[in-house]
């Protein structure tokens, strides 16, 4: 398990937000924190801590008229870390290498490679033309319908066809070099994991993955490690001293240290 750090954008700050409460319409969302600190501050705390493989996220949707200032906090984020920092949000084959070039490590698609419900395998493989294999990160958030998980796209706003289960993550495995998975019911409210789907993603476990969603305690970090049998790496965010949570952030990367 290892510690992954997270920046999520929305409306030009440094924000964490209850992730089903996102909306396009009038970029509103409901926020459990609003920094007063730019996301470059962060970025530079996370180049001290020598902590990698975190996220940046673009919250706001390409045609929002905050996305010109989400973009250029995601930016400086890029520049004061350079290469220590994964981003997405409305990345395409187009616009990938413009962010690889400002110092992402990595690039973080969901929805361009989805349409009208369905994996676009034409798609896909346009991304990894673009930028490689080695360099994608797949977000296949979710959210929890009756017994299944369905995966949701466009800042979790809209349900997928696609059922998370091993046989999704053994095809989309081949085209990426990790997935990025946020437990979109529980994100952002800090009151536990979501225990089926960390089981699931531990024991599938082949190449990375990073689980977000609903961390607040060592407790849940003890949970998640052993469901997940030590192979998920963790995103905290709301929970976090940094973002008005309870939960020391220097405390929290000794303790995952510890777990290593």
């Amino acid at each position: 398990m290892e510690f992954r750090p997270c920046i999520d954008i929305h409306n030009g700050k440094v924000k964490q937000i209850v992730g089903g409460s996102l909306k396009d319409s009038g970029d509103q969302a409901q926020e459990n924190f609003v920094s007063e600190q730019d996301a470059a501050f962060y970025a530079a705390l996370y180049q001290k801590n020598k902590l990698k493989g975190g996220h940046i996220i673009l919250l706001n949707s390409y045609d929002s008229p905050y996305y010109e200032e989400t973009q250029k906090q995601a930016l400086a984020a890029l520049q004061a870390y350079p290469g220590g920092l994964q981003v997405g949000g409305g990345i395409t084959p187009e616009n990938a290498g413009d962010y690889l070039n400002a110092g992402a490590s990595h690039v973080i698609v969901t929805s361009y490679v989805f349409r009208e419900g369905r994996i676009d395998y034409d798609r896909l493989e346009r991304l990894v033309y673009a930028v490689g294999r080695e360099r994608l990160v797949l977000d296949v958030s979710c959210k929890r319908v009756g017994e299944k998980y369905l995966v949701v796209t466009d800042r979790w706003q809209k349900f997928t066809d696609e059922r998370m289960c091993t046989e999704l993550l053994d095809r989309l495995s081949e085209y990426c070099f990790e997935f990025l998975i946020h437990a979109v019911d529980v994100e952002g409210k800090a009151n536990g994991i979501e225990e089926p789907l960390v089981t699931l993603l531990g024991d599938w476990g082949k190449i990375p993955v990073t689980y977000a969603g609903g961390v607040h305690s060592y407790e849940d970090l003890e949970e998640l490690a052993e469901l997940g049998h030590n192979r998920l790496n963790v995103t905290i965010g709301s929970a976090l001293d940094l973002f008005g949570g309870t939960m020391s952030y220097e405390q929290v990367i000794q303790y995952i240290k510890e777990r290593e």
